[in-house]
């Protein structure tokens, strides 16, 4: 079942999930995507939730519709979102990363150590 955040509208939510589908690489340019009813059903909400993602989606360059067929991402897909995430990332997670870095006295070398030693788990971890 999946688990939703309060603070953060599920079709937003659904919307994220589908953004790392398609940074990740699990859905190239062009490919067709699931449809709305099994997105619905896989994502376990309601399909007006989903035709609300799907509609954010179109209106931002990442999917379009093939009447008839279905749903593809767009060959721009993969660039939007990496923008779209780092101006969300900029603007919203480093924000709350520097007061919590200020209230432990945590300083960027620290954070630099952090990410090399989680950097090496994961390359650890892929091979």
């Amino acid at each position: 079942m999946m688990q939703y955040k309060e603070r953060k509208s599920i079709y937003l939510q659904i919307a994220d999930i589908m953004y790392e589908q398609i940074l990740s690489g699990t859905w190239k340019a062009h490919e067709r995507i699931p449809s709305i009813r099994e997105t619905a059903v896989d994502m376990e909400v309601n399909p007006n939730t989903v035709t609300r993602t799907y509609t954010l989606l179109q209106e931002q360059g990442i999917i379009y519709n093939k009447r008839g067929i279905g749903y593809y991402t767009s060959p721009e897909a993969w660039e939007r979102i990496r923008k779209h995430k780092k101006r969300e990332f900029k603007e919203e997670v480093l924000p709350e990363l520097f007061r919590t870095m200020d209230m432990l006295t945590i300083s960027i070398d620290d954070i630099k150590q952090y990410y090399h030693q989680a950097h090496q788990r994961r390359i650890h971890e892929t091979q």
